[in-house]
């Protein structure tokens, strides 16, 4: 099972999936260089040609030159998978000033074994977010959550995201006019599946079935919508909620981010 997971994943998810919303793609040999919104450069690819470690350290100096010689770029990340072939390219890339940050578990599931009604705490309601108000107050919770200082430049992607993309769902958990808890579902055109992204819950509103309830709704979505599977980058926070309803670690993803020196 999570071998014919991994091969969804591979077959569906890389390089076109993940570079829709980029506002300029190239090719080099087997990695794609992608520019997003906010001068973020981002490497891909389905894998490296059986490439070895010399060849790998090419394609890092090369990626970094095509991203020097656009202007505006603010960083570049480069996204490994754990169960790549991929000889040297850690050492490759922590030598060019890459920093390696926090891995985390690739998790797929099928969309209907998380579908299920998950009962909230009283006075919490689940809606999804559709105002602008609502959009920078999930924002700016997650942004508490993840420690981000910059949420609301993140908050002005978003907004323009839903504002051209109607496919995607933002959900949020409200109290007191407050949001506690948020995520958003991304469907993949052309694919099976859906992903769940952005997930957050304040400290003091964990471990009461929130968040699991809003995995639950997104879920539904999908269904709806035609999509098989669920997908997510999961942290240590997440991983676990979405292992007990069913999803499957099938790899790990590690991200690491290069920043062009300021003069």
């Amino acid at each position: 099972m999570r071998l014919n997971l991994l091969a969804a994943y591979d077959a569906q998810l890389r390089t076109d999936a993940e570079t829709a919303q980029a506002l300029s793609v190239s090719s080099m040999g087997p990695i794609r260089l992608a520019v997003f919104p906010g001068g973020r450069g981002f490497v891909s690819y389905a894998n490296l040609d059986g490439a070895d470690a010399a060849r790998v350290a090419e394609l890092v100096d090369a990626a970094i030159a095509h991203f020097l010689g656009i202007p505006g770029i603010a960083s570049v990340e480069w996204k490994t998978r754990g169960h790549d072939r991929a000889p040297g390219l850690h050492d490759a890339l922590i030598a060019r000033g890459f920093v390696p940050e926090d891995t985390e578990s690739i998790m797929i599931g099928e969309a209907a074994l998380l579908a299920e009604e998950v009962a909230v705490p009283d006075g919490v309601e689940l809606r999804r977010a559709r105002t602008e108000a609502e959009v920078l107050a999930m924002e700016e919770m997650q942004g508490t959550v993840f420690e981000d200082p910059h949420w609301r430049a993140r908050a002005e992607t978003t907004l323009q995201r839903v504002r051209s993309d109607d496919s995607v769902e933002l959900w949020i958990a409200v109290s007191d006019g407050a949001v506690i808890s948020a995520g958003r579902l991304e469907p993949v055109a052309g694919t099976d599946f859906a992903g769940l992204w952005g997930g957050a819950t304040l400290p003091s509103w964990r471990g009461r079935g929130i968040y699991r309830a809003l995995t639950a709704q997104r879920a539904r979505s999908a269904l709806a919508r035609g999509k098989r599977y669920l997908q997510s980058d999961s942290t240590e926070f997440s991983r676990p909620i979405l292992e007990r309803a069913g999803l499957m670690m099938v790899s790990t993803t590690t991200p690491y981010v290069w920043t062009p020196a300021t003069e």
